[in-house]
């Protein structure tokens, strides 16, 4: 693929030869896969009764200092498939019952994707499809993706600047990722649930950090004044410290019930109607996936 010898897929822009090294998000020009399964703990019009048909990728173009997944996103733990393959358990995944086929981490990897998605979507694939993403994405590159995917499941992590540069190594990311989430929702509009399935749509996380509960806010503030109710926010509290981070001790705690109770009183001033909220003991590592890539033969 032409598009992977000078990379720019995402904003990164390494301009590197992916046929020959490695761009900063870690990803050559295969795929490579970490684990897939049926998974339950995604939001509950994604995951509902049967799971999510989830495929976590290898690699990341962020590198989030407190990364939960860090085993697959820093480390770049996984195995190397063909695109065959990836289309191959999208189709075993549907076979399973998956309400979905959800790509986690997908965008070093979209060209491939899209070339797969290409052949088997309203063919032998007629599941929505989930593109997972931390919206620090090119618009560009959404564009790639336009009318291959259903629902955008997207973070949008950080309000102030500072803190994208302090814990994810990356400058500007509201204005990327705004951008980023405006084209999702140009991409499928106003969210559809048919017998408490969603079928399109858009779902943006916000997930409170530890001492961040103000940016919390200012984040799910633009996010009602800008769609209002036709989309839904996801305000999460999982936040899990899985390595002790020196540099920034406040990340080495969970967030407090005062903090997520905070932040949710917020949301319910604004007026939101159409938000999922955490309750319980979610904030653990026995949510975390135990990768492992010997279910991909």
């Amino acid at each position: 693929m032409e598009i992977l010898k000078n990379c720019m897929l995402c904003p990164r822009k390494c301009n590197v030869n992916r046929y020959e090294k490695k761009g900063f998000c870690g990803a050559n020009n295969r795929i490579k896969l970490a684990y897939y399964s049926l998974h339950m703990w995604e939001e509950p019009v994604i995951s509902n009764e049967n799971g999510s048909g989830t495929i976590f990728f290898s690699n990341c173009n962020l590198k989030c200092i407190y990364c939960q997944n860090k085993k697959i996103s820093l480390d770049g733990y996984g195995k190397y498939i063909s695109n065959k393959k990836l289309g191959e358990i999208m189709l075993e995944l549907q076979d399973k019952g998956a309400h979905n086929i959800n790509l986690v981490t997908p965008t070093h990897y979209v060209p491939q994707i899209v070339q797969v998605l290409k052949k088997i979507k309203g063919k032998k694939l007629n599941i929505p499809i989930v593109y997972n993403t931390s919206s620090y994405e090119n618009v560009g590159t959404l564009m790639m993706v336009k009318g291959l995917v259903d629902i955008y499941l997207a973070d949008l992590k950080y309000y102030d600047d500072e803190l994208g540069i302090n814990y994810s190594k990356c400058e500007n990311y509201f204005e990327i990722a705004s951008m980023a989430i405006d084209e999702m929702f140009r991409q499928v509009g106003k969210f559809e649930i048919v017998d408490g399935v969603m079928k399109k749509g858009l779902i943006v996380r916000v997930l409170i950090l530890p001492g961040h509960a103000d940016d919390a806010m200012k984040i799910i503030e633009y996010l009602y004044k800008t769609y209002g109710d036709d989309i839904f926010i996801s305000i999460m509290n999982q936040y899990t410290p899985v390595n002790k981070i020196e540099k920034y001790p406040i990340l080495n705690r969970k967030v407090t019930d005062d903090e997520y109770e905070e932040v949710i009183k917020f949301a319910v001033t604004l007026g939101i109607n159409n938000a999922f909220v955490q309750e319980g003991g979610t904030a653990s590592e026995s949510f975390i996936p135990e990768f492992d890539s010997s279910v991909i033969k």
